[in-house]
């Protein structure tokens, strides 16, 4: 794990000495000593090139851009074409950002946790290959499943973590390709779902604020409501599930438009009551991105939130499950909806049937830091001293695997004196001499 880098009064990603609070007139928090918050420090996200757009869908299934703007409020969406596009290789451009931002070298991470319903594969976990791919040679990683919910899952386990003092940085990502995993012959499904990710890096501090509340929920009584059947112990791919088309995703859209509106609506209610606050306390409300009238019918119409103070793209990528609440949380800054002192609701849904939410006390500046050339060419020399370190260890492997060994010692030819690496069986370590 990297060395501990406690933090008091300047966060990583508050250059030029900024106090986070200090900005808009008001006067900066004071650190609480002794206590530890978990703070969002940097962001970022990342997109297919390719769009598809509602007159595209027409051409394929039966359907119209007017049926799908009404019913779900998308116009577009992302879609990774490429073969060599994939969850992992999306995630890891997204985590590079957020660590751009933050100006953090990749060895200080000590937990990658990436939530996906359309990982790199069953495993190893597509936070693993991020993990290699940016060089966070101190860090855990693991996948976590939740389906749309998982970000915000992802999340609450992040703040576990820093208060608990396991971690000082931890890096949080959402990523999809359900475009892989859609029948584009099924107009209910196929118009909804994107691809893309996002990252948001989460550091200890001194400084109030950051995640101050979560709140997460589960009724797997509705699990049969969204699920891709078949891929796992209970339905394991054979020609029979390929054919029946049983790898692809099922919705029952009705049941789950009727529970999404009034779970966002509750689980928004339950964290701003742990987090003291009331929905006229809130600055910005940013649910997950599934539909348009599930957002309207559940923030707007139960919470009464204006509509002003709700951050919507979903008609530009459609549902990109985990992936759509850091996405919309990277277009809001962008577009300056998120200052210091601003407190902020994460809300989501998704298959399990699962909910979560979290309220956020936003502490750090959000304008872009400055970076000369020198900066970005050591950022891209570390990336690609990350990719040599990968290729060398396989290198290695592959060497150890079809190098003819002594039949009595099983050692190399040469490797005399050359202590053998050790392996863990149980959690005890061993010699493989």
């Amino acid at each position: 794990m990297a060395e501990p880098n406690h933090m008091s009064l300047e966060l990583p990603g508050a250059q030029n000495g900024a106090h986070p609070s200090s900005e808009n007139g008001t006067a900066p928090a004071l650190p609480d000593e002794g206590r530890r918050y978990a703070q969002i420090i940097g962001w970022g996200y990342a997109v297919p090139e390719k769009v598809i757009t509602n007159q595209d869908l027409e051409q394929i299934v039966e359907t119209s851009d007017e049926w799908i703007r009404t019913r779900t409020g998308i116009e577009e969406r992302r879609v990774a074409a490429d073969p060599k596009e994939t969850t992992a290789t999306l995630a890891t451009t997204a985590a590079r950002r957020a660590l751009e931002v933050a100006d953090l070298h990749p060895s200080k991470l000590d937990l990658i946790i990436c939530s996906t319903s359309s990982p790199e594969h069953i495993f190893p976990s597509t936070a693993s290959i991020v993990q290699d791919a940016i060089g966070a040679v101190n860090a855990g990683a693991f996948d976590l499943s939740a389906a749309c919910s998982g970000f915000v899952y992802a999340l609450s386990m992040a703040r576990g973590h820093i208060l608990a003092g396991d971690a000082e940085y931890v890096l949080v990502l959402g990523a999809e390709t359900l475009s892989r995993v859609v029948d584009w012959t099924d107009r209910n499904t196929c118009v909804l779902f994107g691809d893309g990710a996002g990252a948001v890096l989460i550091a200890a501090s001194q400084v109030p604020g950051g995640i101050i509340a979560t709140e997460l929920g589960s009724d797997g009584s509705g699990a049969d409501l969204l699920t891709i059947p078949a891929g796992g112990s209970a339905m394991p791919a054979s020609l029979e599930t390929v054919s029946s088309g049983n790898h692809f995703i099922k919705m029952d859209g009705k049941a789950v438009f009727r529970f999404a509106t009034r779970v966002m609506a509750d689980a928004t209610k339950s964290v701003l009551e742990r987090a003291g606050l009331t929905p006229e306390d809130v600055d910005l409300v940013i649910p997950h991105q599934a539909n348009l009238r599930i957002v309207q019918n559940s923030v707007l119409k139960q919470l009464k939130v204006p509509e002003d103070k709700v951050f919507v793209n979903l008609q530009k990528y459609g549902n990109t499950s985990t992936a759509s609440i850091p996405i919309a949380l990277c277009e809001a800054i962008q577009a300056g909806k998120v200052k210091p002192g601003d407190k902020l609701v994460f809300v989501g849904f998704g298959a399990g049937l699962t909910w979560a939410a979290c309220a956020i006390q936003w502490s750090v500046p959000t304008e872009a830091a400055a970076t000369d050339w020198w900066k970005n060419t050591r950022r891209q020399a570390g990336y690609q001293a990350a990719a040599a370190r990968s290729m060398w260890r396989r290198a290695v492997r592959w060497v150890y695997h079809v190098w003819p060994t002594d039949p009595e010692s099983g050692a190399l030819p040469g490797d005399e004196g050359i202590k053998e690496p050790e392996t863990a069986v149980n959690g005890v370590r061993h010699s493989e001499e």
